[in-house]
């Protein structure tokens, strides 16, 4: 028991210290690439611990309340989010108070998973969402689309699934792969 505690004692500084580095190192990434002061053609390597890093400290800033534990997995050509997610934190936060059905459904933390397909090249990238999955119970082809035209389309219009848009700072594409995402600048 003395050795776990010990154990115990080293490791939670280091993977504090490790995870303020990781978010430190692709701040200053992002920062290089929206500067403009890198060389066409150059590549910048994002690693899943630094983006996971990324998305705990920045998260917090843009959803204040409604989601918790965000968590970010790579795959070939795809990215799986993954969060505990309040919907009726989020709908508060919105401003969009819900009726007395929408809340006894939606009442209480969900686990919530997305897993999309991200294509990119020349400069544009295209997001299509795969499935989304809401405590246990999986959401994929038609129900999928009604959801995204319906609610996320309606919510956020800028948002864009399932369409190219125009990647900026000069991207020129990303290549996913299952432990980094490198992002490639315009030669």
């Amino acid at each position: 028991m003395k050795r776990f505690r010990l154990v115990a004692l080293v490791a939670v500084p280091l993977l504090l210290f490790s995870s303020r580095s990781d978010y430190s190192s692709a701040q200053h990434k992002f920062d290089l690439i929206e500067s403009g002061r890198l060389k066409p053609g150059a590549r910048v390597s994002f690693t899943q611990r630094e983006l996971n890093a990324y998305v705990v400290q920045e998260l917090p800033k843009a959803v204040p309340q409604g989601v918790r534990e965000p968590k970010l997995e790579l795959g070939e050509g795809t990215a799986t989010g993954s969060a505990l997610v309040d919907f009726l934190k989020l709908e508060h936060a919105a401003g969009n108070p819900p009726g007395w059905l929408v809340r006894q459904l939606l009442e209480g933390e969900r686990p919530v998973m997305v897993t999309a397909r991200i294509r990119s090249g020349n400069g544009r990238a295209t997001v299509d969402v795969q499935s989304v999955e809401i405590s246990g119970f999986t959401i994929e082809g038609r129900l999928l689309d009604y959801l995204i035209r319906n609610y996320l389309n309606v919510y956020y219009p800028d948002a864009k699934v399932g369409e190219a848009f125009e990647m900026s700072y000069g991207i020129d594409h990303l290549d996913i792969q299952r432990d980094r995402v490198d992002v490639l600048l315009r030669k």
